[in-house]
């Protein structure tokens, strides 16, 4: 698998100050870690911090450079964007010993088709879509896969239980978690209200022009009627 290479600078700007920061293309970052006496602060060029957050990820080590220090092992641990520009905000990395194991979710991604689904009986539906794993830094996966193509019947399901992973990930989310099931498809209900009540339309309209053209009628009727008046 291809090495995530990503390097920072020292960051001096702290607080209310950063908003210039990000202005000016930078983004404000914290690495974390117990090897660390405290927090660093930190900042990285935003078009390089987005590539890097979008290819790792939760669960793909980034080999992290601050300035011409020794590289360190880090896994993204946090990422805020604006809600409406969705632009990164800030974003929080977490350094990691190769000997300790780690926290992390994983994202299921579901492969196969069902039989159910391929003769028009059922829907996929999807439950959960990521799961927490226990695990040493060096056997971390970027997915787990989910084989739905021993979904047969109608309202079978595979819940977390049913996962296949290596002996070397512990998988920490409940095992009665749902992660796809096949439901039935509702037949569509067809009605003939619609004609009638254009039935109903047509009647009305056609009543509504009798009575116009008697109105009509009206005038031409009054005025011969003051004709003969004259004469």
């Amino acid at each position: 698998m291809e090495e995530i290479l990503l390097t920072a600078q020292p960051r001096a700007v702290i607080g209310k100050q950063v908003g210039a920061l990000r202005r000016a293309g930078t983004i404000p970052v914290v690495l974390y870690g117990k090897q660390l006496a405290q927090p660093l602060a930190l900042q990285i060029e935003e078009r390089t911090l987005q590539k890097v957050v979008a290819q790792a990820g939760h669960n793909r080590l980034i080999t992290l450079t601050i300035a011409a220090g020794a590289p360190r092992l880090v896994l993204t641990r946090e990422v805020q964007r604006n809600p409406i520009s969705r632009h990164l905000v800030h974003v929080d990395f977490q350094e990691v010993s190769m000997t300790e194991k780690i926290t992390t979710p994983v994202p299921l991604v579901l492969v196969g088709t069902s039989p159910a689904v391929t003769r028009g009986e059922g829907l996929l539906i999807h439950g959960i879509d990521t799961v927490q794993i226990r695990v040493l830094p060096g056997d971390l996966i970027p997915q787990i896969e989910v084989d739905v193509s021993g979904l047969e019947n109608l309202n079978q399901s595979l819940f977390v239980k049913n996962l296949v992973v290596n002996d070397k990930i512990e998988v920490l989310t409940p095992g009665d978690e749902m992660v796809a099931k096949v439901v039935p498809v509702k037949e569509e209900v067809i009605t003939t209200e619609a004609p009638i009540a254009a039935a109903e339309v047509e009647v009305i309209k056609k009543g509504k022009i009798e009575e116009e053209g008697a109105g009509g009628e009206t005038p031409a009727a009054g005025g011969e009627a003051k004709k003969e008046e004259k004469k």
